[in-house]
Protein backbone atom coordinates (compact mmCIF):
# COMPACT_ATOMS: atom_id res chain seq x y z
CA UNK A 1 0.00 0.00 0.00
CA UNK A 2 1.38 3.34 -0.84
CA UNK A 3 2.22 6.02 2.03
CA UNK A 4 -0.62 8.53 2.67
CA UNK A 5 -0.28 11.90 1.38
CA UNK A 6 1.20 14.39 3.61
CA UNK A 7 -1.37 16.29 6.03
CA UNK A 8 0.01 19.43 3.84
CA UNK A 9 0.00 17.95 0.62
CA UNK A 10 -3.63 16.92 1.21
CA UNK A 11 -4.50 20.12 2.18
CA UNK A 12 -3.59 22.01 -0.79
CA UNK A 13 -5.04 18.74 -2.80
CA UNK A 14 -8.20 19.67 -1.74
CA UNK A 15 -7.78 23.50 -1.72
CA UNK A 16 -6.82 22.89 -5.75
CA UNK A 17 -9.93 21.01 -6.22
CA UNK A 18 -12.14 23.41 -4.78
CA UNK A 19 -10.80 26.43 -6.72
CA UNK A 20 -11.43 23.80 -9.49
CA UNK A 21 -14.97 23.28 -8.46
CA UNK A 22 -15.69 27.22 -8.26
CA UNK A 23 -13.76 28.32 -11.39
CA UNK A 24 -16.16 25.71 -13.22
CA UNK A 25 -19.63 27.19 -11.24
CA UNK A 26 -18.26 31.37 -11.83
CA UNK A 27 -17.92 30.19 -15.72
CA UNK A 28 -21.59 28.33 -15.44
CA UNK A 29 -22.99 31.31 -14.06
CA UNK A 30 -21.27 34.38 -16.57
CA UNK A 31 -22.61 31.83 -18.95
CA UNK A 32 -26.40 31.76 -18.16
CA UNK A 33 -25.91 34.86 -17.70
CA UNK A 34 -25.22 35.60 -21.38
CA UNK A 35 -27.35 33.64 -22.70
CA UNK A 36 -29.79 34.98 -20.58
CA UNK A 37 -29.05 38.63 -21.85
CA UNK A 38 -30.51 37.48 -25.26
CA UNK A 39 -34.54 36.24 -26.42
CA UNK A 40 -35.59 34.13 -29.51
CA UNK A 41 -39.02 34.72 -30.38
CA UNK A 42 -40.22 32.23 -33.03
CA UNK A 43 -44.06 32.56 -32.58
CA UNK A 44 -45.61 34.67 -35.50
CA UNK A 45 -46.53 37.57 -33.43
CA UNK A 46 -44.28 37.07 -30.16
CA UNK A 47 -42.95 40.46 -28.96
CA UNK A 48 -40.31 41.55 -26.57
CA UNK A 49 -39.60 44.74 -25.06
CA UNK A 50 -36.09 45.81 -24.62
CA UNK A 51 -34.32 49.12 -22.57
CA UNK A 52 -37.80 49.17 -20.92
CA UNK A 53 -38.75 51.45 -23.96
CA UNK A 54 -39.00 49.75 -27.21
CA UNK A 55 -41.23 46.33 -28.74
CA UNK A 56 -39.40 43.67 -30.70
CA UNK A 57 -41.40 41.95 -32.44
CA UNK A 58 -41.28 38.41 -34.87
CA UNK A 59 -44.07 39.81 -36.86
CA UNK A 60 -44.62 36.70 -39.18
CA UNK A 61 -47.78 36.95 -41.55
CA UNK A 62 -47.11 36.30 -44.92
CA UNK A 63 -46.08 32.50 -44.50
CA UNK A 64 -46.36 29.37 -42.52
CA UNK A 65 -42.58 28.62 -42.48
CA UNK A 66 -39.89 29.36 -39.33
CA UNK A 67 -39.03 32.44 -38.16
CA UNK A 68 -37.22 33.57 -35.25
CA UNK A 69 -35.45 36.47 -34.00
CA UNK A 70 -33.08 37.03 -31.11
CA UNK A 71 -34.18 40.67 -28.90
CA UNK A 72 -30.21 41.68 -28.10
CA UNK A 73 -30.07 44.81 -25.64
CA UNK A 74 -29.50 47.17 -28.69
CA UNK A 75 -31.98 45.82 -31.30
CA UNK A 76 -32.58 42.48 -33.20
CA UNK A 77 -31.21 39.81 -35.22
CA UNK A 78 -33.34 37.39 -37.48
CA UNK A 79 -31.87 34.06 -36.99
CA UNK A 80 -33.98 31.87 -38.46
CA UNK A 81 -35.96 32.93 -41.80
CA UNK A 82 -37.19 29.34 -43.50
CA UNK A 83 -39.29 29.37 -47.39
CA UNK A 84 -39.30 31.97 -49.78
CA UNK A 85 -42.53 33.73 -51.59
CA UNK A 86 -42.82 34.99 -55.18
CA UNK A 87 -41.13 38.33 -55.30
CA UNK A 88 -43.88 40.28 -57.21
CA UNK A 89 -46.33 39.75 -54.20
CA UNK A 90 -46.11 40.57 -50.14
CA UNK A 91 -43.28 39.71 -48.28
CA UNK A 92 -42.95 36.94 -45.97
CA UNK A 93 -43.11 39.12 -42.80
CA UNK A 94 -41.47 42.84 -41.20
CA UNK A 95 -39.71 41.60 -37.99
CA UNK A 96 -38.91 45.16 -36.74
CA UNK A 97 -38.49 47.31 -33.44
CA UNK A 98 -40.76 49.89 -32.74
CA UNK A 99 -41.76 52.81 -30.73
CA UNK A 100 -45.30 53.34 -30.18
CA UNK A 101 -48.80 51.15 -30.47
CA UNK A 102 -48.62 48.49 -33.08
CA UNK A 103 -52.43 46.19 -32.67
CA UNK A 104 -52.69 47.70 -29.24
CA UNK A 105 -49.36 46.36 -28.59
CA UNK A 106 -47.36 50.15 -27.14
CA UNK A 107 -44.21 49.98 -26.02
CA UNK A 108 -43.73 51.19 -22.74
CA UNK A 109 -43.91 55.10 -21.61
CA UNK A 110 -44.41 56.14 -25.18
CA UNK A 111 -45.80 59.62 -26.15
CA UNK A 112 -47.50 57.97 -29.17
CA UNK A 113 -50.05 58.50 -30.87
CA UNK A 114 -49.15 62.19 -30.88
CA UNK A 115 -50.57 64.72 -33.33
CA UNK A 116 -48.37 65.74 -35.71
CA UNK A 117 -49.27 69.83 -34.88
CA UNK A 118 -47.98 69.47 -31.56
CA UNK A 119 -44.94 67.52 -32.68
CA UNK A 120 -41.31 69.68 -32.41
CA UNK A 121 -38.84 66.98 -33.42
CA UNK A 122 -39.18 63.47 -33.24
CA UNK A 123 -35.58 62.53 -33.49
CA UNK A 124 -34.22 58.97 -34.47
CA UNK A 125 -31.15 56.89 -35.44
CA UNK A 126 -30.86 52.87 -36.65
CA UNK A 127 -28.04 51.12 -37.21
CA UNK A 128 -29.02 48.20 -39.91
CA UNK A 129 -26.48 44.13 -40.99
CA UNK A 130 -27.23 43.07 -43.83
CA UNK A 131 -26.39 39.39 -45.61
CA UNK A 132 -25.81 38.20 -48.75
CA UNK A 133 -28.04 35.44 -50.01
CA UNK A 134 -31.32 37.00 -49.04
CA UNK A 135 -34.09 38.81 -51.06
CA UNK A 136 -35.56 41.65 -48.83
CA UNK A 137 -35.65 45.54 -47.95
CA UNK A 138 -34.61 46.96 -44.88
CA UNK A 139 -37.54 49.72 -44.00
CA UNK A 140 -38.18 52.69 -41.35
CA UNK A 141 -42.03 52.80 -41.21
CA UNK A 142 -43.58 55.98 -40.04
CA UNK A 143 -47.14 55.19 -39.57
CA UNK A 144 -50.02 57.98 -39.75
CA UNK A 145 -53.94 58.25 -38.98
CA UNK A 146 -56.49 60.64 -38.40
CA UNK A 147 -57.32 59.36 -35.19
CA UNK A 148 -55.09 58.51 -31.68
CA UNK A 149 -55.83 54.58 -32.92
CA UNK A 150 -53.49 51.84 -30.89
CA UNK A 151 -55.27 48.93 -33.08
CA UNK A 152 -55.15 47.82 -36.46
CA UNK A 153 -53.83 49.41 -39.94
CA UNK A 154 -53.19 53.26 -39.82
CA UNK A 155 -54.70 55.09 -43.09
CA UNK A 156 -50.79 56.33 -44.12
CA UNK A 157 -47.68 54.25 -44.10
CA UNK A 158 -44.34 56.09 -44.98
CA UNK A 159 -41.78 53.76 -46.31
CA UNK A 160 -38.25 54.96 -46.18
CA UNK A 161 -36.21 52.06 -47.91
CA UNK A 162 -32.53 52.04 -46.41
CA UNK A 163 -31.63 49.22 -48.66
CA UNK A 164 -33.58 46.32 -51.52
CA UNK A 165 -31.89 43.51 -53.04
CA UNK A 166 -33.12 42.01 -55.47
CA UNK A 167 -36.22 42.75 -57.61
CA UNK A 168 -38.41 43.44 -54.91
CA UNK A 169 -40.20 47.44 -55.67
CA UNK A 170 -42.05 49.47 -53.21
CA UNK A 171 -46.17 49.69 -53.74
CA UNK A 172 -47.17 51.94 -56.18
CA UNK A 173 -45.00 53.25 -58.74
CA UNK A 174 -42.53 55.56 -58.98
CA UNK A 175 -43.93 59.26 -59.03
CA UNK A 176 -40.31 61.03 -59.09
CA UNK A 177 -37.51 62.20 -57.21
CA UNK A 178 -37.34 64.24 -53.66
CA UNK A 179 -34.73 65.49 -51.15
CA UNK A 180 -36.03 64.96 -47.76
CA UNK A 181 -33.76 65.15 -44.37
CA UNK A 182 -30.80 66.17 -47.02
CA UNK A 183 -31.03 63.06 -48.38
CA UNK A 184 -32.29 62.40 -52.07
CA UNK A 185 -34.85 59.50 -53.17
CA UNK A 186 -37.03 57.97 -55.25
CA UNK A 187 -40.35 58.85 -54.58
CA UNK A 188 -42.93 56.12 -54.78
CA UNK A 189 -46.90 55.91 -53.99
CA UNK A 190 -49.75 53.69 -53.93
CA UNK A 191 -52.20 51.49 -52.00
CA UNK A 192 -51.77 47.93 -50.46
CA UNK A 193 -55.78 47.58 -50.65
CA UNK A 194 -55.50 48.68 -46.70
CA UNK A 195 -53.63 52.00 -46.41
CA UNK A 196 -51.78 54.44 -48.61
CA UNK A 197 -48.13 54.10 -48.60
CA UNK A 198 -45.25 56.69 -49.67
CA UNK A 199 -42.09 55.14 -49.92
CA UNK A 200 -39.01 56.85 -50.24
CA UNK A 201 -36.08 54.30 -52.27
CA UNK A 202 -32.60 55.15 -51.45
CA UNK A 203 -30.39 54.95 -54.76
CA UNK A 204 -27.62 53.08 -52.50
CA UNK A 205 -27.71 51.12 -49.34
CA UNK A 206 -27.76 53.08 -46.03
CA UNK A 207 -25.88 51.27 -43.52
CA UNK A 208 -26.77 53.85 -40.86
CA UNK A 209 -28.38 57.04 -40.27
CA UNK A 210 -30.15 59.98 -37.65
CA UNK A 211 -32.65 62.28 -38.85
CA UNK A 212 -35.51 63.93 -37.57
CA UNK A 213 -39.44 61.62 -38.82
CA UNK A 214 -41.10 64.36 -38.99
CA UNK A 215 -39.35 65.61 -42.33
CA UNK A 216 -40.94 62.17 -43.92
CA UNK A 217 -44.28 63.31 -42.10
CA UNK A 218 -44.53 67.13 -43.23
CA UNK A 219 -43.63 65.73 -46.93
CA UNK A 220 -46.84 63.66 -46.46
CA UNK A 221 -48.56 66.09 -45.90
CA UNK A 222 -47.25 67.87 -48.60
CA UNK A 223 -48.12 65.74 -50.76
CA UNK A 224 -51.77 65.43 -49.54
CA UNK A 225 -51.55 61.63 -48.12
CA UNK A 226 -51.88 63.01 -44.36
CA UNK A 227 -52.85 66.17 -42.20
CA UNK A 228 -51.22 68.33 -39.86
CA UNK A 229 -54.03 67.44 -37.46
CA UNK A 230 -53.48 63.91 -37.75
CA UNK A 231 -51.57 61.30 -35.49
CA UNK A 232 -48.42 59.74 -35.90
CA UNK A 233 -48.72 56.80 -34.09
CA UNK A 234 -45.47 54.99 -34.29
CA UNK A 235 -42.43 54.30 -36.06
CA UNK A 236 -40.85 50.66 -36.85
CA UNK A 237 -37.40 49.75 -38.42
CA UNK A 238 -37.10 46.22 -39.83
CA UNK A 239 -37.20 44.17 -42.53
CA UNK A 240 -39.29 43.04 -45.08
CA UNK A 241 -38.19 39.71 -46.48
CA UNK A 242 -38.92 37.24 -49.66
CA UNK A 243 -36.65 34.91 -49.44
CA UNK A 244 -34.26 33.58 -46.70
CA UNK A 245 -33.12 36.73 -44.69
CA UNK A 246 -31.68 34.87 -41.68
CA UNK A 247 -28.44 37.06 -40.58
CA UNK A 248 -30.49 40.37 -41.46
CA UNK A 249 -29.79 42.61 -38.14
CA UNK A 250 -30.90 46.03 -36.34
CA UNK A 251 -27.82 46.11 -34.60
CA UNK A 252 -29.34 50.17 -32.77
CA UNK A 253 -32.42 51.67 -32.52
CA UNK A 254 -33.58 54.97 -30.87
CA UNK A 255 -36.20 56.88 -31.06
CA UNK A 256 -37.72 60.12 -29.18
CA UNK A 257 -40.58 62.75 -30.13
CA UNK A 258 -40.88 65.60 -28.78
CA UNK A 259 -44.32 67.70 -27.84
CA UNK A 260 -44.76 71.03 -26.40
CA UNK A 261 -48.23 72.70 -25.71
CA UNK A 262 -50.44 74.74 -27.50
CA UNK A 263 -48.86 74.04 -30.39
CA UNK A 264 -49.29 75.91 -34.36
CA UNK A 265 -51.98 73.39 -35.94
CA UNK A 266 -50.43 74.76 -39.55
CA UNK A 267 -46.43 74.42 -38.82
CA UNK A 268 -45.81 70.79 -37.20
CA UNK A 269 -42.11 71.93 -36.52
CA UNK A 270 -43.19 74.51 -34.12
CA UNK A 271 -45.29 73.31 -30.96
CA UNK A 272 -45.60 77.31 -29.85
CA UNK A 273 -44.53 76.48 -25.90
CA UNK A 274 -42.38 75.35 -23.14
CA UNK A 275 -41.60 71.12 -22.76
CA UNK A 276 -44.22 69.95 -20.00
CA UNK A 277 -41.81 68.91 -17.56
CA UNK A 278 -38.97 70.36 -15.64
CA UNK A 279 -35.88 67.54 -14.28
CA UNK A 280 -33.70 68.73 -11.26
CA UNK A 281 -30.87 66.08 -10.86
CA UNK A 282 -29.13 66.46 -7.87
CA UNK A 283 -25.60 64.73 -6.89
CA UNK A 284 -23.19 64.11 -4.30
CA UNK A 285 -19.93 62.75 -5.75
CA UNK A 286 -17.16 61.27 -4.17
CA UNK A 287 -13.96 59.02 -5.76
CA UNK A 288 -15.58 56.50 -7.85
CA UNK A 289 -19.15 56.89 -6.00
CA UNK A 290 -22.16 59.25 -6.33
CA UNK A 291 -25.47 59.33 -5.61
CA UNK A 292 -28.17 61.12 -7.71
CA UNK A 293 -31.61 63.24 -6.54
CA UNK A 294 -33.94 63.08 -9.06
CA UNK A 295 -37.27 65.40 -9.28
CA UNK A 296 -39.43 65.80 -11.42
CA UNK A 297 -41.95 68.62 -11.89
CA UNK A 298 -45.14 68.34 -14.47
CA UNK A 299 -45.54 72.12 -16.05
CA UNK A 300 -47.91 71.06 -18.30
CA UNK A 301 -51.78 71.27 -17.49
CA UNK A 302 -53.15 67.66 -17.24
CA UNK A 303 -51.81 65.35 -15.22
CA UNK A 304 -49.10 62.84 -16.04
CA UNK A 305 -50.23 59.18 -15.34
CA UNK A 306 -48.02 56.13 -14.84
CA UNK A 307 -44.64 58.49 -15.10
CA UNK A 308 -41.51 56.96 -16.95
CA UNK A 309 -38.08 59.55 -17.21
CA UNK A 310 -36.00 58.42 -19.70
CA UNK A 311 -32.03 59.45 -19.58
CA UNK A 312 -28.44 57.99 -20.86
CA UNK A 313 -25.85 57.65 -17.96
CA UNK A 314 -22.27 59.03 -19.15
CA UNK A 315 -19.96 56.15 -19.79
CA UNK A 316 -18.61 54.44 -16.82
CA UNK A 317 -21.19 55.28 -14.75
CA UNK A 318 -23.21 52.33 -13.23
CA UNK A 319 -26.51 51.89 -10.61
CA UNK A 320 -26.14 49.68 -7.67
CA UNK A 321 -29.36 50.88 -5.97
CA UNK A 322 -32.05 52.88 -6.02
CA UNK A 323 -35.58 54.23 -4.42
CA UNK A 324 -39.28 55.39 -5.01
CA UNK A 325 -38.76 54.63 -8.66
CA UNK A 326 -38.20 51.32 -10.57
CA UNK A 327 -34.68 51.69 -13.21
CA UNK A 328 -34.76 49.47 -16.44
CA UNK A 329 -31.49 49.42 -16.21
CA UNK A 330 -28.03 49.91 -14.00
CA UNK A 331 -26.26 51.68 -17.35
CA UNK A 332 -26.08 52.95 -20.80
CA UNK A 333 -30.28 54.08 -21.23
CA UNK A 334 -32.12 54.15 -18.12
CA UNK A 335 -36.15 54.23 -17.83
CA UNK A 336 -37.04 55.54 -13.96
CA UNK A 337 -40.61 54.59 -14.06
CA UNK A 338 -42.83 55.48 -10.96
CA UNK A 339 -44.01 53.41 -7.94
CA UNK A 340 -47.72 52.14 -7.30
CA UNK A 341 -48.06 55.28 -4.62
CA UNK A 342 -46.39 57.79 -6.91
CA UNK A 343 -47.42 56.87 -10.50
CA UNK A 344 -49.45 60.27 -11.47
CA UNK A 345 -47.56 63.26 -11.12
CA UNK A 346 -50.75 65.97 -11.01
CA UNK A 347 -50.01 69.59 -12.92
CA UNK A 348 -47.29 71.69 -11.08
CA UNK A 349 -46.79 68.36 -9.11
CA UNK A 350 -43.35 66.36 -8.61
CA UNK A 351 -42.41 63.40 -8.15
CA UNK A 352 -38.59 62.69 -6.63
CA UNK A 353 -36.45 59.46 -7.22
CA UNK A 354 -32.82 58.61 -6.55
CA UNK A 355 -30.34 55.97 -7.08
CA UNK A 356 -26.50 55.53 -5.64
CA UNK A 357 -23.86 54.43 -8.06
CA UNK A 358 -19.80 54.14 -9.06
CA UNK A 359 -18.10 55.57 -12.20
CA UNK A 360 -14.91 56.08 -13.73
CA UNK A 361 -13.13 58.56 -15.19
CA UNK A 362 -14.50 62.17 -15.03
CA UNK A 363 -18.14 62.39 -13.65
CA UNK A 364 -20.61 63.83 -15.70
CA UNK A 365 -24.46 63.87 -15.97
CA UNK A 366 -26.76 63.13 -18.15
CA UNK A 367 -27.31 65.34 -20.81
CA UNK A 368 -30.96 65.39 -21.23
CA UNK A 369 -34.48 63.67 -20.05
CA UNK A 370 -37.56 62.66 -21.32
CA UNK A 371 -40.87 62.37 -19.34
CA UNK A 372 -43.09 59.71 -21.22
CA UNK A 373 -41.18 60.84 -24.41
CA UNK A 374 -41.41 64.29 -23.98
CA UNK A 375 -38.32 66.08 -23.86
CA UNK A 376 -37.67 67.56 -20.29
CA UNK A 377 -36.04 71.22 -19.16
CA UNK A 378 -33.56 71.02 -16.98
CA UNK A 379 -33.49 73.11 -13.87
Amino acid sequence: MPPSPHPARRTHVLLGALLTVLAALAALVTTTSAAQADTQICDAFGSTTIQGRYVVQNNRWGTDQTQCVTATDSGFRVTQADGSVPTNGAPKSYPSIYNGCHYTNCSPGTALPAKLSTISSAPTSISYSYVSGAVFDAAYDIWLDPTPRTDGVNKTEIMVWFNHVGSVQPVGSQVGTATVAGRQWQVWSGNNGGNDVLSFVAPSAIGSWNFDVMDFAREAVSRGLAQNGWYLTSVQAGFEPWQNGAGLAVTSFSSTVNTGTGGDPGNPGNPGGPAACKVAYGTNVWQGGFTADVTVTNTGSAAVDHWQLAFTLPSGQRITSGWNATLSAQSGAVTAAGQSYNAQIAPGGTASFGFQGTYSGTFAKPSGFTLNGTACTTA
